[in-house]
């Protein structure tokens, strides 16, 4: 329980209890003044009366501003839920604009290397036929050193008179 509804059935009991107590009192008659004319009635009965009375109206009220609160309550949740779906829309087509944005960009990038890799390709296989072509020239003047050196050989010819290669 709390403390405030503790509280309330704490003096209701002592209420009770002072009522019960004094009960002769309440149902003593005694004369009460309407303004336009007098009666004879018990004023303890009649305070009581008012009292629940007042009691009654407040309990009506207070359940009428629960029930508003509660209406409003559910109002502000299914406001709440209507913004939570948006938000998760919007979201949701973030994140496929961001799945069509990358996937372009690997398209992209996927098309960027290939035209890299072709032109590599191509730089690597015109390195090759240069190579190549350069070891054929050397081969070719290697060839043709040692076909000289072999030709002087065989004719006999003095090194010392021939002129030198480089």
């Amino acid at each position: 329980m709390t403390a405030r509804l503790l509280l309330t059935v704490l003096f209701l009991v002592l209420f009770a209890v002072f009522v019960t107590v004094n009960w002769s009192a309440f149902i003593a008659p005694t004369t009460l003044s309407l303004v336009v004319d007098t009666v004879q009635a018990p004023l303890g009965l009649v305070l009581l009366g008012m009292l629940a009375a007042l009691v009654a109206s407040f309990l009506v009220y207070m359940a009428w501003w629960q029930g508003r609160v509660l209406m409003e309550t559910r109002r502000h949740t299914q406001e709440l839920q209507a913004q939570r779906v948006l938000a998760d829309e919007a979201e949701a087509s973030r994140f496929t604009a961001l799945q069509t944005s990358m996937t372009a960009e690997l398209g992209r990038l996927e098309a960027r290397l290939d035209v890299t890799q072709s032109e590599v390709m191509a730089r690597v296989d015109a390195g090759i036929a240069e190579l190549r072509q350069a070891v054929q020239d050397s081969s070719n003047t290697l060839a043709a050193y040692i076909g000289e050196v072999e030709d002087r050989f065989e004719r006999g010819a003095d090194p010392a008179r021939t002129p030198r290669l480089t």
